[in-house]
C-alpha cells in the first residue's frame, strides 16, 4: 500500500518534534511554571468505573497524559510509579489520562508497571484539546486549590524532577497553612 507523500512527511516531521521535545525534558528542561485552574476531568477510568478529577479535591494531585504506543510514555512509567508510591502517605494522589488507545492493552500496560493509580480512558483524545497538549507524555503537578503549578512535556519527566515539583508545591502548601494559623485570632 502506498502512502501519499505529504502524510509521509508529516508523520516524519512528527516523530522528530516528539523526539527533540523529548530529549530537552530528560535533559532536565521541559518544565513551565503555570497558574491555571486545573479543568474539570471526568469520564470513565479503564474499569468502567466513572472517575472525576473532583474526587482529589483539597489534595495535591499530578496527572499524566499517556498511552500504551508512547515510548517516552514507557520509559516514564517506572518513575512515575515510585514517586506516586513514595508520595502518597504525604497526601498526593495521581491520575494519568490514556489518551487514544485501546482498553486491553491500556489494562495490561498499568498490570505490567503494577500502576497504583487509575486512570481515564481518553479514546477520542478529547484531553489533548482541554490540556492543550500535542505530544506525549504530558504531566501536570496541580496543588491542593486545584491550580495547575508545572507541567512537563511533552516528554519523559525522571523521579528527580518531578520529586521535586512536588516538593515545592508541598513546601509552599505548607507555607501556606502555617502562615494562615499564624494570622488566625486567638480564641
Amino acid at each position: 500500500m502506498r502512502f501519499p507523500r505529504s502524510l509521509v512527511i508529516l508523520v516524519v516531521l512528527c516523530g522528530a518534534v516528539a523526539c527533540t521535545r523529548s530529549q530537552a525534558t530528560e535533559a532536565g528542561t521541559g518544565v513551565q511554571a503555570m497558574s491555571e485552574p486545573l479543568p474539570v476531568l471526568q469520564g470513565e477510568d479503564l474499569q468502567g468505573n466513572q472517575i472525576s478529577s473532583a474526587q482529589f479535591a483539597g489534595r495535591v494531585l499530578v496527572v499524566n497524559a499517556w498511552a500504551t504506543w508512547c515510548a517516552p510514555c514507557e520509559q516514564e512509567q517506572p518513575a512515575l510509579v515510585r514517586v506516586a508510591n513514595r508520595y502518597a502517605d504525604r497526601g498526593v494522589r495521581f491520575l494519568g489520562i490514556d489518551h487514544m488507545d485501546q482498553v486491553a492493552q491500556a489494562n495490561e500496560w498499568l498490570r505490567s508497571y503494577d500502576v497504583p493509580y487509575p486512570s481515564i480512558s481518553d479514546p477520542s483524545g478529547r484531553f489533548a484539546t482541554v490540556f492543550d497538549y500535542f505530544g506525549l507524555p504530558d504531566t501536570y503537578v496541580v496543588d491542593a486549590t486545584g491550580t495547575i503549578r508545572f507541567a512537563v512535556g511533552p516528554g519523559a519527566t525522571t523521579e528527580a524532577q518531578l520529586s521535586g515539583l512536588l516538593d515545592e508545591v508541598l513546601a509552599a502548601q505548607s507555607s501556606a497553612s502555617s502562615a494562615t494559623a499564624t494570622n488566625s485570632p486567638a480564641r
